[in-house]
């Protein structure tokens, strides 16, 4: 009965649903927000996948790579080319940030900002250990379940047979997963067009003019980030056309874009990820997990940079070339602390104008249209996650020919 839907390529369907539900947002105005729970229910349906998603495919991925030399390994040449990014974002930040006229004068209304605690560099450290792993799991603490996960699948390699049967339960968990995430997959279309019309009918085109020059910075600083630092490192270690890995990795950037969450593209970027780009389950279930929690270039390396610029001239407050030197070197590590989700580069921007001088308050000025902006921040961000799964999959051998460069076949909805 639907078998037309399905023989549609997958991101052509994800696609289509945008266009329809920013031209519905457009042609409707605040009308179009009765869309909106078809976006929340697919959010919904996506964070439902999320706690135990993670949870079962790290520790499928751990054991699967038991060799503890080649996880060290992995895990350094994974987190340095997280750091790498996050540095080239933030100079790319203060370079638009610089070069961009900014005007004369800016007449913008201060948009209500509740304050958030930002916990000392010690709590976070400790936070790390849940003192409670289902409690962890019940609140969803990404972090924590990271954690918690990554020492069961540790303590399963060094039983070895003693806990064959864990192990095989575990896997097994981790297939289910895998299964309903295809299952859910399918409500990205729907999911995509009510997130797009509410956003689009809630905020309108003319909210947005007073701060057009400030969005659209963002909006191309992101773009070269993501055409030439990641785009440059797929062609020259990725192994594949870099216009089939942008084509194969669509449906995951236009989740991420329409829901503005790195957790809640997981399932989406796992699926793309293994048959679309060829990286093996193992791999991409430790690299995404751990790119949606600590590879957040577009949050915490190029927000914050144009952010803090942006708002020193709201301010009339002149930079001097250390306040360049502590964002670029602020922004670098919030990028590799922020959480995926939602709304929080705000306590990032909070840490980075506190280091630099500049007022917290300013931060009301860009408030209004952070959602705006954190959708173009999120797609950069899971952008990044899938390069590095590329790219070290690939230099320790852990990607087959990619699907998307052999085939040609760009539909990672195909075999749902």
């Amino acid at each position: 009965m639907f078998s037309f839907w399905f023989a549609i390529p997958f991101w052509q369907r994800v696609l289509g649903a945008l266009l329809l539900g920013v031209t519905t947002g457009v042609l409707l105005g605040e009308t179009a927000t009765v869309f909106k729970p078809l976006g929340t229910l697919f959010i919904n349906a996506i964070r439902m996948l999320v706690v135990p998603l993670v949870f079962f495919a790290l520790i499928s991925s751990i054991t699967s790579l038991a060799d503890s030399g080649k996880m060290q390994r992995l895990a350094f040449k994974t987190v340095g080319l997280f750091l790498f990014t996050a540095f080239i974002a933030s100079l790319i930040g203060l370079a638009i940030g610089s070069l961009v006229n900014w005007g004369d004068a800016v007449q913008l209304t201060a948009a209500e900002v509740k304050p958030r605690d930002i916990p000392p560099v010690a709590d976070v450290l400790t936070n790390l250990i849940p003192t409670n792993p289902l409690a962890a799991m019940v609140n969803g603490n990404i972090l924590q379940i990271i954690v918690f996960a990554s020492l069961v699948g540790i303590a399963i390699n060094k039983l070895g047979d003693k806990a064959a049967p864990m192990k095989k339960v575990l896997l097994s968990g981790a297939d289910i997963m895998y299964q309903i995430t295809r299952m859910v997959l399918e409500l990205t279309p729907l999911g995509v067009f009510g997130l797009m019309a509410w956003v689009v009918g809630n905020y309108g085109l003319d909210t947005l003019l007073p701060l057009g020059k400030f969005i659209l910075a963002i909006y191309l600083a992101c773009f070269i980030h993501i055409l030439f630092t990641y785009g440059g490192l797929v062609k020259l270690f990725g192994g594949i056309r870099l216009r089939n890995y942008f084509k194969a990795i669509l449906p995951t950037q236009l989740v991420a874009y329409s829901s503005a969450s790195s957790y809640g593209t997981l399932p989406v970027s796992h699926k793309v990820v293994t048959e679309n780009l060829g990286v093996s389950k193992d791999y991409a279930s430790f690299v995404l997990p751990l790119g949606a929690t600590i590879n957040m270039d577009g949050c915490g390396g190029i927000y914050p940079a144009i952010a803090a610029i942006f708002i020193a001239h709201l301010y009339g407050i002149e930079l001097a070339a250390v306040d360049y030197l502590l964002i670029a070197g602020t922004a670098t590590l919030a990028s590799v602390g922020t959480a995926g989700v939602p709304g929080t580069a705000m306590v990032m921007l909070t840490v980075t104008l506190s280091v630099v001088g500049l007022p917290i308050e300013g931060i009301a000025f860009i408030a209004a249209v952070d959602r705006i902006i954190d959708m173009m921040r999120t797609a950069t961000n899971v952008t990044g996650d899938t390069m590095v799964a590329l790219v070290i999959g690939r230099s320790e051998g852990l990607v087959k020919a990619p699907l998307a460069a052999t085939t040609g076949q760009d539909n990672p909805a195909a075999a749902s």
